[in-house]
């Protein structure tokens, strides 16, 4: 039986639409806003080169389960 587990962070859910600057990843960004909104989830629809600059959907929570509506749209 396995134990239940303790998510880290708090439940938040929706989406930030970023302006990714120059020189920093999609990944980077992602870890960067979970870690400021301690969130226990979160993604982004799609990616941009560290070397690319533009709007970056990230999802929070409940919201990374429409990623793939959002992906299928662009």
């Amino acid at each position: 039986m396995m134990a239940n587990r303790r998510k880290k962070g708090r439940p938040v859910s929706g989406w930030i639409v970023l302006d990714k600057d120059y020189d920093f990843g999609s990944t980077e960004a992602v870890s960067k806003l979970k870690w400021l909104f301690q969130a226990q989830k979160a993604g982004h629809a799609g990616t941009l080169d560290p070397l690319a600059t533009g709007v970056l959907p990230i999802a929070f929570g409940e919201a990374t389960k429409t990623v793939p509506y959002v992906m299928d749209a662009t």
